[in-house]
């Protein structure tokens, strides 16, 4: 009971270093472009380096895991993010930042597609979704965390603070780039990480039927389902919301609030990713009352209108819409990730490899609103997020799924 409950605790340990590694870019961005002097669509080249592994890496990942095993498949995935982390501290230009988050992302990619069946066996069947919303609380907080931990290295070092920890990283980092330091970070989470997995003896995993990831030629002949094409637009376009936000909230308030990024642009990009936390809790409610369909439709009416007062308003309405937007955010990869996966009757584990690859989105987007910011700027560039926002409402009226949601209504009804 003991190693069950060890076993547990080290799967969200590794879930929450995903998301520290994963969502920093937001709050980086505008020192890596005065860094390195990027033009906007070189800035949204570090998100799609990053997010286009996911695309690239999904499903290759799981034939890995099937192939390995779990222990190896996670200790290799840390040691790609040890590479990519170390290979940038050793050597911050450009291109190899580029394939460094290429690196770290096929890691990320990897890990994530290991790690939710070994959740389910590691806690038990009974335990999974209640061991799944503390894997979504745990990515949240890992992402509120991280830009504060940012503006705690950046603001120390960039002041010349020499005392303690200071004095080492200091002399590992560009005297003009102390941002360099949290990949100094990454390399020592990434080097305990590879000790820690590969020294824990976990349970075999026993994949279910429509969990197994298939050949190539089952996810071929998914690709050639309408429903199947729906939803991948539909986790596609949410996740170019997510990242299109996320990516430029520090650059945004810099341009045109003049809110210094490492400290009120780190602090608002952290408070955006704390919303999308507390939000799961009333859209954890409203799903036991309601169908998803409309809850994800009263979210998305609402990211439609903040989205709109925030790009236009004052300082103060940017700081407040940005997480507000954060929240509307919060159910709605859940839900469309849900309607997908009842939405066919099998192949759910080739299905998910298909969901995952449509990460690929917040790559696209970023660097669509990086290439606009530098044609009309970056203002009207971020209007392009209405697109996969109308997306998600219309996936809010049609999915179809062979079965809904329980509520308290349909559960008294049964």
């Amino acid at each position: 009971m003991e190693k069950r409950y060890f076993l547990v605790s080290l799967i969200f340990l590794i879930f929450f270093a995903i998301s520290f590694l994963t969502n920093i870019l937001g709050s980086i961005n505008p020192n890596v472009s005065d860094s390195f002097n990027l033009t906007g669509t070189m800035t949204g080249l570090l998100p799609f380096s990053f997010f286009i592994a996911y695309a690239l890496m999904s499903i290759p990942s799981g034939m890995i895991v099937q192939r390995f095993g779990e222990r190896k498949s996670l200790t290799g995935a840390w040691i790609l993010a040890f590479a990519g982390s170390l290979l940038f501290s050793l050597r911050p230009v450009f291109p190899v930042f580029l394939f460094s988050l290429f690196l770290i992302g096929s890691g990320m990619a990897m890990l994530q597609v290991a790690l939710f069946p070994l959740l389910r066996v590691t806690g038990g069947e009974r335990h999974f979704a209640f061991n799944n919303l503390i894997v979504q609380l745990v990515f949240g907080l890992a992402s509120f965390i991280s830009p504060f931990v940012y503006s705690w290295l950046v603001t120390n070092l960039a002041s010349g603070n020499k005392n303690g920890i200071f004095n080492i990283i200091s002399g590992g980092v560009p005297e003009q780039m102390p941002w360099v330091s949290m990949y100094l970070l990454f390399v020592l989470i990434s080097i305990l990480l590879v000790i820690v997995v590969a020294s824990v003896r976990f349970p075999s995993v026993t994949r279910k039927e429509d969990e197994i990831v298939g050949p190539w030629k089952t996810h071929a002949d998914l690709f050639r389902r309408g429903v199947v094409i729906f939803f991948f637009f539909g986790i596609f376009s949410y996740v170019a919301l997510e990242q299109g936000i996320a990516n430029w909230i520090s650059e945004f308030l810099r341009t045109y609030h003049g809110l210094v990024p490492e400290t009120r642009g780190a602090a608002t990009v952290g408070l955006f990713w704390g919303m999308m936390t507390v939000g799961c809790i009333p859209g954890l409610f409203l799903l036991r009352i309601i169908d998803s369909k409309i809850v994800l439709r009263i979210f998305t009416f609402s990211a439609f209108l903040i989205l709109g007062i925030t790009l236009f308003g004052n300082r103060q309405t940017a700081l407040i819409g940005f997480p507000a937007l954060g929240f509307c955010l919060s159910v709605m990869y859940g839900i469309i990730f849900s309607l997908a996966l009842n939405s066919i009757e099998r192949f759910h584990g080739s299905f998910s490899g298909i969901l995952c690859t449509a990460i690929a989105g917040g790559a696209v987007f970023s660097l669509l609103i990086g290439k606009l910011k530098d044609m009309i700027g970056l203002r009207p560039g971020m209007l392009v997020l209405y697109i996969p926002l109308i997306y998600v409402l219309i996936v809010s009226y049609k999915a179809k799924p062979l079965i809904q949601n329980a509520t308290i209504k349909n559960n008294i009804n049964t």
